[in-house]
């Protein structure tokens, strides 16, 4: 089953990706589809935003060079990527003269640790490929396949905790502006990264995320988020808008981790030039 193979592959497979998302473009590439029908409403009139969500399929983990082009039929040089910034290319002098100390041995998610936001720069996906939405008149619950990830988000007017002490994930609540929920996340502690397979991405406890959710048509989910860490960032990042597809199936499933699983992936990041040239 490929979504087994997902599992499996899940440290590998991400790494690949991130870097397509963080430095190709604006959405997460995806397959063509066909557009949806009209986007459910519940009850009190607000958009349904329950599903499972995805890139639009599974993960292909692609070899680390391009095989050459037959000598019959050269290719023709390749367009550049257009450079977006990213977390960590906004960090302040301090900053990124720490990041040059930490590498893949560095990274929490190795502990069990769960990321801060998302390695695909999607934080319903967390430090996978796919998330999932339940909906109900007072929350909006997400739900990560990694690390038994979830956040609670309260849309029902109230305000951030107080009396909670600061966590992976944070302090979430959300409005919704029209047809778009707004989910406003703070109360971060510093002890995990923004993503993770060894991306380094530290952050502070200052981190505030603000996201806006909007379901575009039944099958079709725009994500856009700003992030704002005074303390380490020299300005705020601006995420590329993800666009994420309603998957084929309507349950997530789990990707769990024990220091038993990740035991072998310390030890590969602990070595000199692991997995570079």
């Amino acid at each position: 089953m490929k979504r087994a193979v997902i599992a499996i592959v899940f440290f590998v497979a991400a790494a690949f990706a991130v870097a397509a998302a963080q430095s190709g473009g604006g959405a997460t590439s995806s397959p063509a589809s066909t557009p949806g029908g009209p986007v459910a409403r519940t009850a009190d009139g607000h958009p349904d935003l329950s599903g499972v969500w995805w890139p639009g399929s599974d993960l292909t983990v692609r070899p680390l060079a391009p095989s050459p082009a037959p000598a019959s039929a050269p290719a023709a040089p390749a367009a550049a990527p257009r450079p977006r910034p990213s977390f960590a290319s906004l960090y302040q002098p301090w900053a990124l003269e720490k990041a040059k100390t930490l590498s893949d041995k560095d990274d929490p998610s190795l502990h069990c640790i769960s990321a801060a936001f998302g390695t695909l720069n999607v934080s319903l996906y967390g430090m996978g490929v796919v998330g999932q939405i339940v909906q109900t008149p007072k929350f909006v619950v997400m739900l990560t396949e990694t690390y038994h990830g979830f956040r609670l988000v309260p849309t029902d007017g109230r305000k951030h905790r107080d009396d909670v002490p600061p966590s992976l994930r944070g302090d979430s609540v959300a409005r919704w502006d029209g047809d778009t929920l707004v989910v406003d996340t703070t109360n971060f502690t510093d002890t995990n990264w923004m993503a993770a397979e060894g991306l380094v991405s530290f952050h502070s406890d200052a981190l505030h995320i603000v996201e806006r959710y909007r379901r575009v048509d039944a099958n079709t989910l725009e994500v856009e988020a700003t992030v704002e860490d005074p303390k380490v960032l020299t300005r705020p990042w601006v995420v590329p808008k993800q666009t994420l597809r309603l998957a084929p199936f309507d349950q997530i499933m789990e990707v769990a981790c024990t220091g038993t699983a990740t035991a072998a992936l310390m030890d590969a990041a602990s070595k000199t030039n692991y997995g570079k040239k």
